[in-house]
């Protein structure tokens, strides 16, 4: 069962599968801005992937190979998969059938995109409630060369092909102790209106405010430019500071989490 790569001029071929997702990933793709994307026909496809970063979201009719296949450019195994709501059942029973213990289902949270809300003097509260000893820095050369210096940071800025690029499309804020990385919100993709948050502290340096403190100021950054500052939470402590900063819980969803992609092993067959 053959699959395509689709190329930035005919991407849009699969729009009708992803209708009515409200995820800002896969609006990158669709829009030219990052990602890349399949399908089982570049005409008139019944099943796609979209891949962006740690992303692959499917949709359609259920496809084997769409799964099973990693890009030879791609070097990273691990990716997470998330199959639309419709199919959902069909689509994670094949991921699991697929990779077997080589995969792990999981959970994930939909925060309501919902532009307007934001409280600006409520945001400026908590973006000045900075512990002392800490400074709150927006994301220069010298920044993005840090974030790529940890595992932690690296995806502030890992879907930039240069500081170039991440200073002509990227935003971000670093929160910096004794001139070190210890805390940042940046864009981890970036889609026509807006950006999708990518928030971490390092270790030893989090239960402090630094997240929020973080993340306020980049809401407030993107309201002064104006974009739209999209949230997807992997867990209950991401989701818990989304709302602190004034955003709205949707739904949970579920995902499996692939640490063998294109290599199903694990299977059993």
């Amino acid at each position: 069962m053959p699959i395509y790569k689709l190329s930035p001029s005919s991407v849009l071929v699969i729009a009708p599968l992803f209708a009515g997702w409200e995820e800002s990933l896969i609006w990158s793709c669709l829009q030219g801005c990052m990602g890349e994307a399949w399908a089982d026909d570049v005409h008139n496809p019944t099943s796609a992937r979209i891949i962006l970063g740690d992303f692959c979201y499917f949709s359609g009719k259920v496809n084997p190979e769409l799964i099973r296949e990693k890009p030879a450019e791609r070097a990273s195994r691990f990716i997470i998969m998330v199959p639309s709501q419709q199919g959902c059942g069909d689509w994670m029973e094949e991921i699991g059938r697929i990779y077997g213990t080589g995969c792990k289902r999981a959970e994930r949270y939909a925060i309501k995109k919902e532009p307007g809300i934001f409280d600006r003097e409520y945001l400026m509260g908590i973006a000045d409630s900075l512990p002392a000893g800490y400074e709150v820095k927006l994301i220069d050369e010298a920044i993005f060369h840090k974030t790529r210096e940890n595992p932690w940071s690296v995806d502030f800025t890992a879907q930039f092909a240069s500081y170039g690029d991440y200073r002509r499309r990227g935003l971000g804020v670093a929160a910096l102790k004794g001139g070190e990385l210890v805390s940042g919100a940046s864009s981890y993709s970036v889609y026509q209106g807006g950006i999708e948050i990518e928030i971490a502290t390092r270790e030893d340096c989090r239960r402090q405010g630094l997240a929020s403190a973080c993340g306020a100021r980049l809401v407030l950054e993107c309201m002064d430019r104006g974009l739209y500052p999209s949230w997807d939470a992997q867990n209950k402590w991401s989701v818990a500071l989304a709302e602190k900063l004034g955003y709205h819980f949707e739904r949970a969803y579920p995902v499996y989490e692939v640490y063998d992609f294109g290599a199903p092993k694990h299977s059993g067959f």
